[in-house]
């Protein structure tokens, strides 16, 4: 990256943790925008959207605990905890009423936010996220995760092996070097119990219940989220707006930025003042 960046580094101490930030300036008068990455994601898979979104909106994107530069091993991974560090991150950094924009994990997070917080936030925009449970997601990742083949020799490998281009980049950039090769900045075992949550309670009260909140829904055509748990978050609310991205898998953020940032951009011009 140039030195001369376009964001600036912030640390956050929340609850146990400090949380590192990269902060975009942005119009003092518009809406400010909260970005939380995926599981075992990291603060710059937002760098695109952030950068498209800036200087006309302040940008804030987080890793969040346990992830990227933050506290590696916090001692709570609930799902509360999480919530409470998007508003210890708003509060310290001076977010009125942030837009919530989450992909995964992060978006299972702006919708608990919201629904336990109402009038803190303008709207969540959920990118492949739902509120069904996912009883087998601890297991299923905790294999993916223990298959990569760490350390890699070299950057260039991780992100051939990552699927290449901006996809295997952005991956690659979560990693960080080591004498003997390059590792990730996040151990297994707390990205399986950070889905500890997700795996045994559902959320559709909670969706239900933020109808207060405006919400969009954006969906890879390939992604992770069933056709019927998107449908039942549209049947619950059907003020939610709703778009599924052709060709696109479960990094929406990574493999369409510039479809996201229309969507995220159209939103924002339609919410309340």
């Amino acid at each position: 990256m140039s030195t001369h960046s376009p964001w600036t580094a912030r640390t956050v101490a929340a609850a146990g943790v400090e949380l590192h930030c990269r902060d975009w300036a942005g119009a003092a008068d518009a809406r400010p925008v909260l970005l939380l990455h995926g599981l075992a994601g990291h603060v710059g898979e937002w760098d695109v959207l952030a950068a498209a979104l800036a200087p006309a909106h302040r940008v804030v994107a987080v890793d969040q605990r346990g992830h990227g530069r933050s506290t590696r091993r916090p001692e709570d991974l609930g799902r509360e905890a999480y919530v409470a560090d998007v508003l210890a991150v708003a509060d310290a950094l001076g977010l009125e009423r942030p837009l919530l924009v989450g992909q995964s994990l992060g978006g299972h997070t702006a919708l608990l936010a919201a629904a336990a917080h109402p009038g803190r936030f303008a709207g969540v925009v959920l990118v492949e996220a739902a509120a069904a449970a996912s009883p087998d997601a601890p297991a299923e990742i905790g294999a993916l995760l223990a298959s990569w083949p760490v350390p890699f020799a070299e950057r260039a490998s991780a992100v051939r092996f990552f699927g290449g281009g901006p996809l295997g980049e952005a991956w690659a950039d979560g990693l960080e070097q080591r004498a003997d090769g390059w590792w990730p900045r996040f151990d297994t075992e707390v990205m399986v119990a950070a889905l500890d949550g997700n795996a045994v309670r559902d959320r559709w009260e909670d969706w239900a219940g933020a109808a207060h909140c405006p919400a969009l829904l954006v969906l890879g055509e390939h992604g992770v989220v069933p056709a019927a748990d998107a449908d039942r978050m549209l049947a619950l609310r059907p003020d939610v707006h709703a778009a599924s991205l052709p060709g696109a898998g479960h990094d929406v953020h990574l493999e369409r930025p510039a479809e996201l940032h229309r969507l995220v951009a159209e939103f924002l011009h339609a919410l309340p003042a």
